[in-house]
């Protein structure tokens, strides 16, 4: 994968050029169809979603949250914090996704570790368990 996708996304783009090159090696392109589940409440986290294109609801529930878009990051929340998945996600147009799984997100840098769990906090507060 071009590393410059990845950089492309907001929660990468402070990688360093060599960062970023490890990380695409191991990221997989995805697409998810419109209306299709991409994670399921309840399920356990072993991957990571960053949306380069389309949109997607966060369900809790059956209580729509909020929506995402291009790039935010979903899924960070279960796979740092090795807790199971808090909401489902569902596709509201066509998606293309880059994944990334538990055993890459362990080789970031700090820094990129570190704005990941700034976003999980931030998310943290967003989905707080009922």
């Amino acid at each position: 994968m071009d590393p410059h996708r990845l950089t492309a996304i907001p929660v990468f783009s402070d990688l360093s050029e060599q960062e970023a090159r490890r990380l695409a090696a191991f990221a997989v392109e995805t697409s998810i169809a419109n209306g299709e589940a991409m994670i399921r409440q309840g399920d356990f986290s072993t991957e990571l979603f960053a949306i380069e294109e389309g949109t997607a609801d966060v369900i809790r529930d059956g209580v729509t949250l909020g929506s995402l878009g291009p790039g935010d990051v979903i899924g960070e929340l279960g796979l740092l914090s090795h807790e199971l998945r808090r909401a489902d996600v569902i596709a509201t147009s066509p998606m293309l996704l880059l994944k990334l799984t538990h055993w890459e997100i362990r080789r970031m840098p700090l820094a990129t570790l570190k704005r990941i769990q700034e976003l999980m906090e931030e998310r943290r507060r967003f989905i707080q368990p009922s």
